[in-house]
């Protein structure tokens, strides 16, 4: 996607306009087999409807789909993904070298108005012959989704992208609850949050319940887009999940929300003020060509 040898706009110029991390360019990901490929969209759907399937239960549920593979397989796909079983876990207070863990401030709170809290998630979306990493930010009150982002990689950098996007489109929330993450636990995406007054709350590792609304966003968006749809690259899935996200915020009814749209109900809590600049999906290089199908193919983030 990015042209280094294009005659007007620079290598610089290009990620600002798709909106990716220039470090991405050189970065390139590990081949993965087209096996590995299948056997991780089977262990999504899976982990969608059973998320305390750990690797040892994994393994034997694709034994009985005709797929036999040994634990330790699945524990390396399960890492590849980023995802693992609900349940305490050993030593969850270091989930990465020297990051600060930040306190669950969301145990008995009433959030009932839009911009209280906020809440970001990573997600695996395959696509092709490869896969990509989806965060999403959303409103816990109005289940509104604020911003996003793909990446071939698990960096840190597509994270804050979205963050600062969400943060200059909608304001700023009193309290940003993510997971253990070490994406979210980084001293770069933390120090966006306390530079701009935000207060932060981390689940507990590996608890899925913690910030359960964006889980349901995970499954809402597969079920009905991702799965359905089967994209054959980032360019594809970029476009498919930008028109989901468009259809879910401003016409998809939410049983939670008395059969209103969460952006309706965003937009009314604070007032609109933001309304204007609160969806813009559009693709930024119209003529630039479709991403490779395979990760190890893909050298820049997707926006």
């Amino acid at each position: 996607m990015i042209d280094r040898a294009h005659p007007t706009l620079s290598v610089s110029r290009q990620c600002q306009l798709l909106e990716v991390s220039r470090a991405s360019v050189y970065r390139r990901p590990a081949s993965v087999s087209a096996e590995d490929l299948r056997l991780m969209e089977l262990i999504d759907r899976q982990y969608l409807a059973r998320p305390f399937y750990g690797s040892r239960r994994m393994a034997a549920w694709l034994t009985t789909q005709g797929h036999p593979v040994n634990r330790k397989r699945v524990q390396r796909l399960m890492r590849l993904m980023g995802i693992e079983a609900l349940g305490p876990k050993p030593n969850t207070s270091k989930p990465a070298p020297g990051h600060k863990i930040y306190p669950y401030l969301l145990r008995g709170l009433t959030i009932e108005r839009p911009n209280h809290v906020w809440a970001a998630d990573i997600t695996y979306i395959p696509i092709g012959q490869g896969f990509l990493y989806l965060v999403a930010i959303i409103d816990w009150a109005s289940r509104a989704v604020l911003s996003w982002r793909l990446s071939n990689t698990m960096d840190t950098s597509f994270c804050i992208d979205a963050l600062e996007d969400a943060l200059a489109r909608f304001g700023r929330p009193e309290i940003f609850n993510t997971d253990q993450g070490s994406q979210f636990t980084s001293s770069s995406f933390t120090g966006k949050l306390l530079a701009a007054g935000i207060r932060i709350s981390m689940d507990g590792r590996g608890r899925w319940l913690d910030n359960v609304f964006i889980e349901r966003l995970w499954r809402s968006l597969k079920y009905e887009d991702v799965y359905l749809k089967g994209y054959a690259d980032g360019r594809e899935a970029r476009a498919g999940i930008a028109a989901w996200i468009a259809f879910y915020n401003a016409r998809r009814p939410h049983q939670a929300l008395g059969g209103q749209a969460p952006m309706v109900v965003w937009r009314a809590g604070t007032g609109g003020a933001l309304g204007a600049k609160a969806v813009d999906l559009t693709l930024r290089l119209d003529n630039a060509d479709a991403l490779p199908t395979g990760p190890q193919q893909q050298q820049a983030l997707v926006a």
